[in-house]
């Protein structure tokens, strides 16, 4: 039986509004992932202590506060030095379509902004996730 798909959601840095995070987590879990929600206020060394620790696949952030360069590229360093890199990272919440290239760039899979779907997220999870870790 295949083990299955850990994602850990969280909230870095000072944003204080979570409620895409939890209706993300809540569809994730709804479709058979373990997520893990690590709250608000998180910094990158937190979430990917979590990640480690709960034997994540991927991690999901949730940035609405416009320093998501910083953050999603302060998380994949720190992912990278720990040896962990193939944790696969996507993102949602306020992000200009222009930067999405330079966080794909960065290691970033996929970026999901305002009014992308549930099942579009749930949908490229069990595409790029749940293929990956069942292989």
């Amino acid at each position: 039986m295949d083990a299955p798909v850990r994602i850990v959601v969280a909230k870095v840095g000072l944003d204080g509004h979570d409620r895409g995070a939890k209706v993300v987590a809540r569809a994730l879990r709804d479709a058979g992932v373990e997520v893990i929600y690590t709250g608000l206020h998180q910094t990158p060394e937190q979430v990917v202590a979590t990640a480690l620790a709960e034997d994540a696949d991927c991690i999901g952030l949730s940035i609405l506060s416009g320093a998501h360069m910083t953050l999603f590229k302060q998380l994949r360093e720190l992912l990278v030095e720990q040896d962990a890199g193939d944790i696969l990272v996507f993102g949602g919440g306020i992000i200009p379509d222009e930067d999405i290239p330079k966080l794909k760039q960065m290691g970033v899979s996929e970026v999901f902004g305002p009014g992308a779907s549930t099942h579009a997220i749930v949908d490229w999870v069990e595409q790029n996730v749940a293929n990956r870790s069942n292989s």
